[in-house]
């Protein structure tokens, strides 16, 4: 059994992932298969004259979370920041391929509609250097809303989706940089969902927080998947575990295997995703 688990019982225990939990999850799945909301078709991506990511082909499905796993520099966040085109704000870089919003090229669509469209947050919290009322405000403000309610319902409504309301609501005109890392991050997170996105990309968002921070992080995620869908990079296997319905494996800027999380943990096609997963890679 080269290329399989020898004990699908080991690596449930070794992820934290009760047969269960996949089981029921993978089913639900094949019973309801979403729509797609990202395809990715033959897309390529140059740094220069330096390729690093080949033919990678996957579909993101509507209203799910899918995980990109991999050793680092493998592309897994250029490629997602290619879902919004922010990988083109570097000079010198070039796509091929087709990477689609809903069946339209992304290539074809206007870069301050699509980062409205297509959400992001980043490995480090970067609030604004202003109120946290007034990070939330920005994108409305930007989008040219002036009604102060309206305003005041869009920060309620975003930091309440973030699950950050009930510890910011009496200090909202404090500094954003008060808050604590965890916080921070949340902030981010709500500031995104502020301009109601339909895709949010979230580039290893617990990697510089605590255990409890990484906790509230995952259970916003794990709630906001059933009001937008969600793509996140993460090096952390158990966080692709427990939150992710579909995960995706690259290697050397190549989409190695995709599938349901179930199967990509305990059924691997491919003997560098089963060690890449067991821990003997990476």
């Amino acid at each position: 059994m080269s290329t399989s688990f020898a004990s699908g019982a080991a690596i449930r225990m070794q992820l934290q992932l009760p047969a269960a939990v996949v089981r029921v999850r993978t089913e639900q799945l094949l019973a309801s298969p979403s729509a797609v909301t990202l395809c990715a078709e033959r897309f390529a991506f140059y740094y220069g004259t330096t390729q690093v990511l080949h033919d990678v082909s996957m579909n993101i499905h509507h209203h799910r979370i899918t995980a990109l796993i991999g050793p680092s520099g493998c592309g897994k966040s250029t490629f997602l920041r290619a879902m919004n085109r922010m990988g083109e704000t570097i000079p010198k870089t070039r796509a091929t391929g087709r990477l689609a919003l809903e069946g339209v090229s992304v290539a074809d669509l206007e870069a301050t509609s699509l980062r409205r469209r297509v959400g992001m947050v980043f490995q480090r919290p970067n609030p604004f250097p202003k109120s946290i009322f007034e990070n939330i405000a920005y994108g409305s403000r930007i989008g040219g809303i002036r009604d102060k309610k309206s305003i005041a319902e869009v920060v309620e409504k975003s930091l309440r989706r973030a699950a950050l309301w009930d510890e910011t609501k009496d200090k909202l005109d404090a500094p954003a940089a008060s808050l604590s890392g965890g916080q921070q991050q949340r902030l981010c997170i709500a500031r995104a969902l502020a301009v109601e996105p339909e895709v949010l990309l979230l580039d290893e968002p617990c990697s510089a927080l605590d255990p409890i921070s990484t906790a509230k992080i995952e259970e916003t995620i794990w709630d906001l998947r059933n009001e937008c869908t969600i793509v996140i990079v993460t090096h952390n296997l158990q966080q692709a575990a427990r939150l992710a319905d579909y995960t995706g494996f690259l290697m050397m800027g190549r989409l190695i295997e995709f599938g349901p999380t179930e199967a990509i943990f305990l059924r691997p096609q491919y003997p560098s995703t089963q060690d890449y997963v067991t821990g003997r890679l990476g």
